[in-house]
């Protein structure tokens, strides 16, 4: 990512975003910015406050204080709908796919497109259409799979990945949090999901990834976010350390370099 990406306006600016459950600060006085075609990568140990940031932005959980921007302007993600409504997409790692549903099924899940007015006011689904479409998204993408119509239970754990990424982008997001998206992961589907996120990149899509496998994500990402019990401890582009550093400074809880 060049420093003129860095120049333009963020998608998302989160100031002074904290989170309080009882008298625990899951979340204490962070603030960041995600650009477009940018991977920044969220990491730190469990209990670092990675899930409960990630929940702020996504409307799961909304801050206690702070504020959010998108494209400049000041808005309120209260719930996951108001997310969506901007154009923030989440992708947990469980996927919430419906493993009896094929992979148009999935795609449209909750959004499905109705018949003609007749029919789609008696509930009918336009499955001829929806087929159609899932077909041209999943091939912009060079996502091969075995047949349109096969049950997401039964593809590979990258295919079931990249099912769930192609529903984000089919509905214009603008922003996606992916949740340890290689987990359980080989090394070739690894390897898949990571170069359909290169795709995403050039779409001018943010994307904040969580993950454990610094050795692993350290080839994607653009910047890295490092919380240490609820604080942002540094955010570091990638031409300015090194996956070991990450690694020290995750531990220490300390940027040796500020």
């Amino acid at each position: 990512m060049s420093d003129a990406t860095y120049n333009q306006e963020p998608i998302v600016r989160i100031e002074h975003a904290t989170k309080r459950f009882g008298g625990l600060c899951a979340v204490n006085d962070v603030s960041f910015e995600l650009y477009p075609g940018e991977v920044l990568a969220l990491v730190g140990d469990n209990g670092a406050g990675k899930s409960s940031l990630v929940k702020i932005l996504s409307g799961a959980q909304p801050a206690d204080e702070g504020s959010i921007y998108f494209r400049g302007e000041p808005v309120r993600i209260d719930s996951p709908h108001d997310a969506q409504r901007l154009g923030i997409e989440t992708i947990y790692q469980n996927l919430a796919l419906m493993n009896n549903l094929d992979i148009p099924g999935n795609i449209f899940m909750g959004r499905e497109i109705r018949s003609a007015p007749l029919l789609g006011r008696l509930g009918w689904m336009n499955l001829k259409e929806m087929r159609k479409q899932a077909t041209e998204l999943l091939d912009s993408f060079e996502i091969v799979v075995p047949e349109i119509t096969r049950e997401v239970n039964n593809l590979s754990g990258g295919q079931r990945q990249m099912v769930a990424i192609s529903r984000a982008v089919h509905f214009q997001a603008q922003v996606i949090i992916m949740d340890e998206p290689t987990a359980a992961l080989g090394v070739a589907e690894t390897r898949k999901v990571y170069d359909f996120i290169e795709k995403l990149k050039t779409k001018g899509i943010g994307i904040v990834l969580i993950s454990h496998n610094i050795n692993e994500v350290f080839g994607i990402a653009d910047r890295f976010m490092v919380l240490k019990t609820g604080r942002l401890v540094c955010v570091k582009r990638k031409n300015e350390t090194t996956a070991d550093d990450i690694v020290t400074i995750i531990i220490s809880g300390k940027d040796s370099a500020a």
